[in-house]
């Protein structure tokens, strides 16, 4: 494996079931010594399903195993030296404790001549490791509570009853269903203490014995069902929510630590902002406070607002420079958040109409979109065929392609859609993202723009959305994620008049002004 490269080690990972992973690990080009370089932080970076990550390690480790002469796991031999270790914890222990045993050192393993040029034989070694293990399993099995385990389906219970090892689908189904019943078993709760992990992984390995791989089952396992825990939470992304279920569930001493550590730092960095603005310019001080002032009402003067928003623009550009977090600036000029004042913002920046540029590049493009390859056989296209035929309107008819256009850009240039535009989904990307609910239904559609998955404003059509999408890239100075590259290098041509059919550069005006009109 060593010398693998990187086609083999994919073809490897097809062979094992785990095709998935395939185009990940070619963008990260893991050739067969990668491979086997891989730790466990590796792995969850690279591997995003708990399931993968524990399939790909164990592959990993059995494959270093044989190439060591080591036997299978579960081997007659192997069995025995692990009863062996489990049973010399209690001597250890029963020597230290008497009084004529204190001062003296009992080795747990002796290795008499296994030696194998100058190395101990790697069973032993293995056996020491696993020392470690076993007295936290003892003392896990000490502590049990009176935990039962849930009936599960009816394909696990076959498995089960065949005392099958469990492929990385089934692992996974088991885990799902332990943390379901988890979270029943705790009232709700979605942070279960380290003991409560114990017991149930407990209660799983005594009921199927079969399932504690070489001695390590239960580490394993109890991780897989704490990584579960982990993604059920992620979604929670309030901090106040995640304080509140913390005080409910009785982790009081970090709730009460991060929320003061949390207010603290807001308060010390607003008054940092403040303070350099009102070091660079003595009126932004009082801008600020007006533009806070005037978000709240419900009529609002615009014309003033766009006059304090260019007097304000030079110190806005400072801190975005300095990378200053944007839920801080949005925070001293909340308008940021309306599209109409991100488009003046951009045209103070470039000097360019976006939304004008935005409209002639859906209208002219739409058609060569639709009709792309790649796009043919799209579900979104083959229900915007489906929609078209209720439809004679023509304006209405270009809205709806306009609109798919703007939905299938990214699969045209082959990269990331969710990283551009999420349909009736949940936004996951950090970067400036469009969110689409209903795109073909007129009159309850409806496009939201999100930055940092907290959403920033509300846009009426789909020419706003990806106006306002890509004036937020340049207006927050947020580098353009590499999965997304190509679809934004194609708007940003037709916008910037680079080398377009529809928009052609200010080089080629002159060359042809300069062919009717030669100068002297």
């Amino acid at each position: 494996m060593e010398t693998w490269s990187v086609d083999q080690v994919c073809s490897w990972l097809v062979e094992k079931n785990l095709g998935e992973l395939v185009h990940r690990f070619q963008e990260e080009e893991v050739s067969g010594a990668a491979l086997l370089a891989l730790n466990d932080r590796m792995v969850q970076q690279l591997v995003k399903k708990i399931g993968h990550q524990a399939v790909l390690m164990d592959l990993i480790k059995k494959y270093k195993w044989n190439t060591q002469g080591l036997k299978s796991p579960g081997s007659p031999k192997e069995t025995a030296m692990v009863t062996q270790t489990e049973a010399t914890p209690d001597y250890r222990d029963e020597e230290s404790s008497s009084p004529a045993g204190r001062g003296k050192l009992v080795p747990s393993f002796c290795p008499t001549g296994n030696l194998d040029n100058g190395l101990i034989d790697q069973r032993v070694l293995k056996q020491r490791r696993n020392v470690k293990h076993v007295l936290a399993r003892n003392k896990a099995f000490q502590w049990m509570k009176s935990y039962v385990l849930p009936e599960f389906p009816y394909d696990v219970k076959c498995m089960l009853a065949q005392q099958k090892c469990p492929d990385h689908s089934m692992r996974i189904r088991m885990i799902e269903f332990l943390q379901a019943d988890m979270t029943k078993y705790l009232e709700g709760s979605l942070y279960p203490s380290t003991q409560q992990y114990n017991d149930v992984v407990n209660a799983l390995l005594r009921a199927h014995p079969f399932l504690d791989e070489d001695g390590c089952g239960f580490f394993l396992w109890k991780r897989a069902l704490k990584d579960r825990f982990k993604y059920v939470r992620r979604p929670i992304e309030d901090d106040e929510q995640v304080m509140r279920n913390k005080c409910k569930f009785g982790h009081r001493r970090g709730q009460t630590r991060r929320s003061l550590a949390d207010t603290r730092f807001d308060k010390i960095k607003l008054v940092q902002i403040k303070e350099e603005a009102v070091c660079l310019d003595s009126e932004v001080d009082e801008h600020i406070h007006w533009f806070q002032q005037e978000y709240v009402k419900t009529e609002k003067d615009w014309r003033e607002i766009d006059k304090r928003m260019s007097q304000t623009l030079e110190i806005r550009r400072k801190m975005i420079g300095s990378r200053t977090p944007l839920k801080n600036i949005l925070k001293l000029f909340p308008f940021l958040k309306y599209p109409y004042q991100m488009f003046k913002e951009f045209q103070l920046l470039t000097r360019t109409d976006i939304y004008k540029k935005t409209r002639h590049i859906l209208e002219s493009y739409s058609e060569n979109i639709l009709t792309a390859f790649s796009v043919v056989d799209n579900p979104i296209n083959i229900a915007l065929q489906e929609k078209m035929k209720q439809y004679a309107d023509e304006d209405r008819l270009t809205y709806m392609k306009m609109t798919a256009a703007c939905l299938l850009l990214p699969d045209v240039f082959g990269d990331d859609p969710s990283l551009f535009v999420v349909v009736n989904g949940k936004v996951r990307a950090s970067t400036p993202v469009l969110k689409v609910k209903d795109p073909f239904n007129i009159g309850i559609c409806e496009f939201f723009l999100y930055l940092e998955r907290e959403r920033l404003a509300k846009v009426g059509d789909c020419v706003t959305a990806v106006a306002a999408l890509i004036a937020a890239f340049h207006v927050f100075g947020i580098q353009c994620p590499k999965r997304l590259s190509q679809t934004l290098k194609f708007l940003e041509t037709l916008i910037f008049d680079i080398h377009s059919p529809y928009f052609p550069s200010l080089k080629e005006k002159e060359k042809e002004v300069s062919l009717h009109h030669p100068t002297t």
